[in-house]
């Protein structure tokens, strides 16, 4: 059977079956661990093109891995990887909300990605697993943007990992946010069910918006209270659309405060000089059934200090 070499260069096909430690994974995240220095966009060019099978038949990024399953991965030549920096030692010290034999959960801070990629040398997973020598298996189980900060869940047993995979993919997770709001919303509850659409620029960036041809996607706002010219909303997401809470927001005339990417930038400008200096936009409570009790549990994380003292100043 070929195998990777040390330089990530496959120079055959290589027919992998799938063993019992890597079933309910995604195929993108299974390929971009195993294809290392791999750049994230070649990762999606031969899914997209077909040229990755799994029992003979194509399959999209998000197909979770079976045990059994025969997966054709194809030749792959990697050019040197770039120069990154390498992590520190005590790169980052994290905020343990819970953690018992299967869970590990954490209040993630504002400005560091929940991985390492696109030029960053590391990321939540990666700092956490060198702080964790020891540590036979860790994983996140969900995703939250760079520039958002709180609840953070990653599962230290496979069977963790995948029961969670399948309470998000069945909705069964409560997953809330607060973000503060520029504009006065008048309503104390609001469904707002806006497909998204993805693309890519030209540049490389990714970027999403309200389109007809979209993934279904589903936010339920809450309005907390009025912060003068600004609204905080409670935000929960019914379903996980990739910056799902930013662009319906935007759609509808509220930008989130600080968003570089869809908000108000001439307001953005202003905000630091205010005291704002980030995105409003903070995960602050998760409700999931245990994996192993299923058990209802909730993990919070409070308000971070630089986003408290900006509301009770405004």
């Amino acid at each position: 059977m070929n195998k990777l070499s040390k330089d990530s260069t496959l120079r055959h096909v290589l027919r992998q079956p799938v063993g019992e430690d890597d079933a309910g994974q995604r195929i993108d995240n299974y390929l971009m661990r195993r294809l290392k220095g791999v750049p994230k966009s070649h990762v999606y060019r031969i899914l997209r093109s077909g040229e990755v099978r799994v029992n003979s038949g194509r399959i999209g990024p998000d197909y979770r891995l079976q045990a059994g399953d025969l997966l054709r991965i194809p030749p792959i030549r990697t050019a040197e990887p770039a120069a990154v920096r390498p992590m520190p030692k005590n790169a980052f010290t994290p905020v343990i909300l819970f953690e018992d034999e299967a869970l590990l959960v954490i209040d993630k801070p504002c400005g560091l990605a929940v991985h390492g990629g696109s030029g960053l040398s590391f990321g939540v997973i990666e700092a956490l697993r060198q702080g964790r020598p020891d540590s036979k298996f860790l994983e996140l189980v969900h995703r939250i943007d760079r520039d958002t900060s709180g609840v953070l869940m990653l599962a230290k047993k496979r069977a963790a990992l995948v029961e969670l995979h399948r309470q998000l993919q069945a909705g069964e997770v409560e997953k809330r946010y607060r973000v503060l709001v520029k504009g006065l919303w008048t309503e104390r509850k609001r469904v707002v069910d806006l497909p998204l659409e993805k693309h890519v620029r030209s540049s490389g960036e990714r970027r999403v918006n309200v389109g007809a041809d979209g993934d279904h996607a589903i936010t339920i706002f809450r309005l907390e209270r009025r912060v003068g010219p600004y609204s905080l909303l409670d935000a929960e997401l019914k379903t996980g659309r990739t910056h799902q809470i930013r662009v319906h927001l935007a759609h509808l005339g509220f930008p989130i405060l600080g968003d570089d990417k869809y908000g108000d930038f001439t307001l953005n400008k202003t905000l630091p000089k205010q005291g704002l200096k980030r995105m409003f936009l903070h995960s602050w409570r998760i409700v999931v059934r245990h994996p192993l009790s299923r058990e209802r549990v909730t993990f919070e994380a409070p308000l971070p200090e630089e986003l408290r003292s900006f509301v009770e100043i405004t």
